[in-house]
């Protein structure tokens, strides 16, 4: 539309200033989009949509776990008991594995026969991607609840550090590229773009292997640093 205006305002000067009748000469400008043909925008929505349900069931329940029971004093029955931080963490996140699973294909069945949305990539590449960043979401959960104090500062900070940047600075609100560039930068540090990217992707327009082995090594490192650092949480209550 931008490019046919200032035709339209080039003919008109040259007109007025040659006293001839405008030609039909111009540029007509066939829009196209190349993963959403339809131009419909559930299928935009519906792939964030379980970023931020993975999002909310891996950081804001984990939250709560640890300093629960540091309120209620049963953590420290745990910490007498010959088990290891590490093994503590992932009997931790087995449990909201599972129910991160059951939600996983409780979204794919709903996105694709209730909302229509085309799944063109790998369904094995989508539930790998798709638990790989339950899995960062839990650990970064567990993080916060293993050195926050309470279940009250402990969902607080869960919600600040996951929630709300995944549904602002992820793409799934605000176009990325029309952020400022400070904004694109932190934006790009946070799990839930990389993912937002890698699922969009896959949904609409099928295989790009090298941009899944790039997304999912970049979320296998932030798994494996919030786990970590979730044992090192624990590790230090313990001295």
């Amino acid at each position: 539309s931008y490019v046919s205006g200032a035709l339209a305002i080039n003919s008109a000067i040259a007109t007025d200033r040659q006293g001839n009748p405008a030609s039909g000469a111009g540029v007509t400008i066939e829009q196209r989009m190349w993963f959403n043909e339809s131009g419909n925008s559930t299928w935009f929505i519906v792939p964030g949509l379980m970023v931020l349900i993975l999002t909310l069931i891996g950081a804001f329940l984990t939250g709560l776990l640890i300093a629960r029971e540091r309120e209620r004093g049963t953590l420290e029955a745990l910490f007498v008991t010959p088990v290891r931080p590490l093994e503590l963490v992932l009997a931790k996140l087995a449990p909201y594995m599972v129910i991160g699973a059951v939600d996983l294909v409780v979204c794919l069945l709903a996105s694709h026969f209730l909302f229509d949305v085309p799944i063109r990539g790998s369904l094995w590449a989508i539930i790998f991607s798709s638990l790989l960043y339950l899995l960062v979401s839990l650990g970064l959960g567990l993080t916060i609840s293993g050195f926050a104090p309470g279940q009250f500062l402990a969902s607080q900070v869960a919600l600040i550090a996951s929630f709300m940047p995944a549904m602002m600075l992820s793409g799934f609100v605000f176009d990325i590229r029309n952020l400022p560039f400070v904004i694109q930068i932190i934006s790009q540090l946070l799990p839930a773009t990389h993912f937002m990217t890698l699922i969009k992707t896959l949904f609409l327009a099928g295989n790009d292997w090298t941009l899944f082995l790039k997304e999912c090594g970049i979320l296998s490192l932030y798994a494996l640093v919030l786990i970590n650092a979730s044992r090192i949480s624990l590790r230090k209550r313990l001295g």
